[in-house]
């Protein structure tokens, strides 16, 4: 008899939809006091990673510039049956060309716009944020999923 926790992972498909349909991503970084750094994320997946975008100058920017690794994990449910999520710990690339940081803004405001590329008002302002901005790239490690819905309601 399998496991609970082999019962209740996903599968690479169920992975991949579950992460696409998402819409935070809380990411922790390592503070240089110990301490993980815990931030949610809007993003969005590219060849089955996850990538964000963050000031440069933000708190886990340079987190990220002390230590590439990170934590991300996206979830979903509001009781224990319904629990889902994929937990991935990764290594960051952080990427500060303003075409890609730029690239990636409009992606992920796609995203979050239901789909609609933003028209030239909030190009303009994403154009203006990006060299301010870097991009973050999550090169996963390992990775643990959880459906509870999967259990049936037997716990």
């Amino acid at each position: 008899m399998p496991s609970r926790r082999d019962q209740i992972k996903m599968t690479a498909a169920e992975q991949s939809e579950f992460l696409s349909a998402g819409l935070i991503l809380n990411c922790a970084t390592n503070g240089a006091d110990g301490w993980p750094h815990l931030m949610p994320l809007w993003y969005v997946m590219r060849d089955g990673e996850p990538w964000a975008w963050t000031f440069a100058k933000s708190q886990k920017a340079r987190n990220l510039e002390r230590d590439p690794r990170a934590t991300a994990q996206v979830e979903a449910g509001d009781s224990y049956e319904e629990l889902r999520g994929v937990m991935i710990e990764a290594n960051v690339e952080v990427i500060a060309e303003t075409p890609v940081v730029f690239e990636l803004a409009m992606e992920i405001f796609t995203k979050y716009g239901n789909g609609k590329r933003p028209g030239p008002e909030v190009a303009a302002m994403l154009r203006a944020q990006a060299p301010k901005r870097i991009a973050m790239r999550y090169r996963p490690v390992k990775t643990v999923t959880w459906d509870h819905r999967k259990l049936g309601g037997v716990y």
